[in-house]
């Protein structure tokens, strides 16, 4: 049993090292795409002062998902209802429309007629905005089918609603001053369309590629082919609504807490790519140790630690988050930079849907990281001992001479020798908390002691 549960871990390692590495490969790729990016508008504007502002404002997203809504029989109704009252009706759904999509920040691109569009993942770039739009989807349907019930009391409903969606990449064209407005073409645009039209009164039809990032969540049934100009046949799906487990009860229209934590899990994705940008940008030149890689590193060892804990899903989760936020206090000051590190996690994490309780649990986690550790419960042992996980590393030496640099920039440490003795000093002092972290780092961490003394001068 125990060789087993050694070889999970040393699997978890593997992988968490190799996501690590891909994660630390992926930000330096995002940090020249941004410089190239902001070279190339500059060059644009200074060589092409003639052309209009939302030419120079055309963005490539790469990952849009794209609603469609026909609120069908408006025909119908304007046989038997005046035309002012039929439009007045199309504006309350619209507007209802326009809300949801806020909920869920979806960008409304235009109304044609009776279809109102819409795209999650514009203008700000997200993983999770297939899941955002078939959850607003969902929404607008639910909404039309109670508008009617209320409206008609009982009889006969005049108004239905089709829906098709697609995710792929869109070009965007921006214009406006004062509200910025955005429109969007591209083959995802058209085939989105073309599902609205192929749907039927009060189904939701996405496209394969919606489907497959959205089937972890949703109940879908297979529903046809769209034949595709040159590319072939689309798979096509309906969406029928959220799985038993991810609902209120079971019955698919409300999302639950589970639902919550796993999509709490997917978004920590795209918060992750906030934090580690502002890291980069706004940390002072001086700090080489807590830098952009340690909070990867944290970040990477609290899952690892916490899931050989037996920790659940949601505390995954608030460990990661506390992870991610526990050194970004640095860039409003170092000292003390763990409760600044708390307030910033506050402000934002309402942002991502985190519940108040866990947002104090979040900040209980990041000031557990002020030196010496005093952890009362095991989030914070965890998160202590993957913030001092260095300390039984084999890469230890060059780390901790980061660290000293880092003090000696801000005339807090001046002779490495003397470093090195208060460093056999912590670490001789030292313990890790978790059973996981002994296990893994202890032996090592003694190794230290040694290698540490015989570079000591006197």
């Amino acid at each position: 049993m125990i060789s087993t549960n050694n070889e999970e871990l040393v699997k978890r390692i593997a992988k968490l090292a190799r996501q690590n590495q891909e994660l630390e490969d992926r930000i330096k790729k995002l940090v020249k795409q941004n410089d190239k990016l902001a070279d190339d508008n500059e060059r644009l504007k200074a060589h092409h002062p003639e052309l209009p502002l939302e030419l120079l404002k055309s963005l490539k997203f790469n990952m849009a998902t794209v609603l469609f809504a026909d609120i069908h029989g408006l025909s119908k109704v304007m046989k038997g209802i005046d035309s002012g009252s039929v439009m007045d009706e199309l504006d309350e759904i619209f507007f209802e429309f326009e809300s949801i999509a806020e909920k869920y920040k979806i960008q409304k691109i235009k109304t044609i007629g009776d279809t109102f569009m819409c795209a999650g993942g514009i203008p700000a770039k997200n993983i999770t905005n297939p899941i955002d739009v078939v959850m607003a989807a969902m929404e607008m349907r639910n909404f039309l089918k109670k508008y009617e019930h209320d409206k008609r009391s009982g009889n006969k409903s005049i108004w239905d609603l089709k829906i098709g969606i697609h995710t792929g990449p869109v070009t965007a064209s921006v214009s406006g001053k004062k509200k910025i407005n955005y429109d969007i073409k591209g083959d995802t645009v058209h085939n989105a369309s073309r599902m609205e039209a192929l749907s039927e009164g009060g189904s939701i039809l996405i496209s394969v590629m919606t489907y497959e990032l959205v089937k972890e969540f949703f109940d879908c049934e297979y529903y046809g082919k769209l034949p595709v100009k040159y590319k072939g046949d689309l798979q096509i799906y309906r969406v029928k609504g959220l799985k038993p487990e991810f609902s209120v009860k079971g019955l698919g229209i409300i999302p639950n807490e589970s639902f919550k934590i796993k999509f709490g899990l997917i978004q920590f994705t795209d918060m992750q790519e906030v934090i580690l940008d502002k890291l980069e940008n706004e940390l002072p030149d001086f700090v080489f140790y807590h830098n952009v890689k340690h909070t990867v590193d944290v970040v990477t060892e609290v899952e690892l630690i916490g899931w050989a804990e037996g920790c659940s899903d949601e505390e995954i989760l608030l460990l990661k988050t506390a992870g991610l936020f526990h050194d970004t206090g640095i860039t409003v000051s170092f000292d003390n930079h763990e409760f600044h590190g708390a307030e910033y996690a506050k402000k934002m994490l309402p942002d991502y849907n985190y519940s108040p309780k866990q947002i104090d649990t979040i900040c209980s986690i990041i000031l557990a990281t002020r030196l010496p550790p005093r952890p009362a419960n095991l989030l914070e042992e965890i998160i202590c001992d993957s913030d001092l996980d260095y300390l039984g590393r084999s890469d230890f030496i060059p780390v901790s001479n980061t660290l000293f640099e880092e003090l000696k920039a801000q005339n807090k440490m001046k002779d490495l020798n003397e470093w090195n003795k208060m460093q056999v000093k912590f670490i001789s002092g030292h313990q890790y908390f978790t059973k996981t972290a002994r296990s893994l780092r202890e032996v090592n961490k003694r190794l230290q002691i040694e290698r540490i003394q015989s570079l000591i001068t006197d």
